[in-house]
């Protein structure tokens, strides 16, 4: 390692932000993050003995294997919204299926809770679009009569939308009438 080296001037944390801020915007992090949150009070619920006072409350049902079948499938779904983001719209759809299909399987959908999460995550999911490349965004610019900056269009040449130029044919008439 040298003094010259970039990566020895900044340190770890900032370099593992950025590089998760670059991970996170490839990819439908939070339709992920949200249907992932939404499996687990659907499998949850019907398996906890919630205790007030003295009073022990039990939510086993006869569809408890429904509702872990339901969020072990929820959290695959947004674990696979992460890794696998070319298969989106089928996992935001099928997670939109298990958040309804959990309403009357699994203690209204995990009281709410894990129903509207995953319902959420799943609409993000069918929702997202990978963005363009920088590149792709950039607008070239030449320079135009008297040392003005032209803007070009992707075949580099000028994008004059006013109709009057004379690469677009119109020999300096207005096209619009």
């Amino acid at each position: 390692m040298n003094a010259e080296s970039p990566a020895q001037n900044e340190h770890y944390l900032r370099v593992f932000r950025q590089r998760f801020r670059d991970w996170r915007g490839a990819r439908p992090f939070w339709a992920g993050l949200f249907v992932l949150f939404g499996g687990f009070p659907i499998m949850y619920f019907p398996y906890a003995h919630i205790k007030i006072g003295a009073l022990t409350v039990a939510m086993a049902t006869t569809a408890g294997a429904g509702s872990l079948i339901i969020g072990v499938l929820l959290v695959v779904l947004g674990l696979t919204l992460w890794f696998q983001q070319h298969v989106r719209v089928f996992a935001g759809v099928a997670a939109i299926l298990l958040a309804l299909v959990s309403i009357p399987v699994s203690n209204f959908g995990g009281f709410v809770v894990g129903f509207l999460f995953a319902l959420i995550g799943g609409a993000m999911a069918v929702a997202w679009a990978p963005g363009a490349p920088p590149e792709a965004q950039a607008q070239e610019v030449g320079m135009g009569e008297g040392g003005a900056p032209q803007a070009l269009d992707g075949a580099g040449l000028p994008n004059d939308l006013s109709g009057t130029s004379p690469a677009n044919g119109a020999n300096r008439r207005h096209s619009a009438g």
